[in-house]
């Protein structure tokens, strides 16, 4: 085990914010988590996974845990499903592309969202009508103040909007493990409701879709809105999508007539952050090294060199304009390190 000392977050962080870790270590093993865990040279420490779902506003003073456990294995098949155990520092996007090359379906649609699969079950993460708790069987995490491997099953994870209990009452006292999912082996389910997903079927002439077909589709759709990170830091859809009341919404509906929504239930609808940030002429916007996407302004982006804090300050802007012009309030996505 390896302590490193003063060592830059750029590369950690698809923001590409350069701030520093005081104090860094990889972690490759589970023994390994529970040793570096029990240190207490390091009373405080500041777990770090794949970096797709955080904002870093400022140097961390403390032990930088790197999770990144690596590993994909069978739990439990039968001729229609199987059971994936898979370790919290692989990829997502890696994790989608080997599970249809294995002829799984369950999580095309999750195709090429950023991050890792540690950091999954924490905002519950979804796109075009799926969300990871319609694949998920149980996760295992460890419990920072004891070391001890706890599980999860779905009810306990408390699954919500981008939400779960890993963002409540359970925030900073695990660190998720391993993710089991449960994916098809035949007669597969596909959800191609979204019009994006069917225009773009259309699109490739594609009649009868398979999974892999309908991967390419998102993963067409994501690449023509969404910035790569690689290229331009960023970390993905910055906002949540609101839910407003029945009643909002059809107030909001009479100033404008063309506004998106999506039914979420009887008595609410779900408002695209990215509409209402587009209306305030945000789309495209660029403050210093801060900005807002060109193409889709749901996504704040890092020029070249922009702090964590000026993205931060246009985060707020957005958000006081947005409430101000609809009487609607957007909340990030992301988590934000203060």
């Amino acid at each position: 085990m390896k302590i490193q000392e003063n060592i830059s977050l750029r590369k950690y962080n698809t923001f590409g914010i350069d701030v520093s870790a005081r104090f860094f270590v990889e972690i490759t093993g589970l023994l390994q988590l529970q040793k570096v865990l029990e240190l207490k040279a390091y009373p405080k420490k500041f777990i770090l996974s794949g970096g797709s779902n955080v904002l870093l506003t400022q140097d961390i003073d403390v032990l930088v845990m790197h999770i990144n456990l690596k590993g994909i294995s069978i739990e439990d098949e039968t001729d229609s499903e199987v059971v994936l155990k898979v370790m919290a520092g692989e990829n997502w996007h890696d994790l989608v592309l080997w599970s249809l090359d294995k002829g799984y379906g369950g999580l095309e649609n999750l195709s090429l969202i950023p991050g890792n699969t540690g950091t999954a079950p924490i905002q519950n993460i979804g796109a075009y009508g799926v969300e990871l708790k319609d694949v998920f069987e149980s996760c295992t995490a460890m419990e920072i103040a004891t070391g001890e491997l706890v599980e999860f099953d779905q009810d306990s994870c408390q699954f919500g909007y981008r939400d779960s209990i890993f963002k409540n009452k359970a925030k900073g006292k695990y660190i998720i493990t391993s993710v089991n999912l449960r994916l098809t082996k035949e007669n597969h389910q596909l959800n191609t409701n979204y019009g994006a997903i069917e225009n773009e079927l259309k699109k490739l002439g594609i009649v009868y879709p398979t999974v892999h077909d309908v991967s390419k589709a998102v993963i067409a759709i994501r690449r023509s809105k969404l910035p790569d990170p690689d290229e331009i830091g960023n970390s993905g859809s910055f906002f949540k999508n609101p839910i407003v009341s029945k009643k909002t919404f059809e107030r909001l509906k009479k100033s404008y007539p063309e506004v998106p929504s999506y039914q979420i239930s009887k008595s609410e609808i779900k408002i695209p952050a990215g509409w209402l940030i587009e209306q305030c002429g945000f789309k495209g916007k660029r403050i210093g090294d801060a900005g807002v996407h060109e193409k889709q302004a749901l996504v704040l982006v890092n020029h070249g060199n922009a702090s964590g804090e000026e993205i931060l300050d246009l985060a707020k802007t957005i958000q006081r304009t947005v409430n101000k012009k609809f009487k609607i309030e957007i909340t990030p996505e992301v988590n934000i390190i203060r």
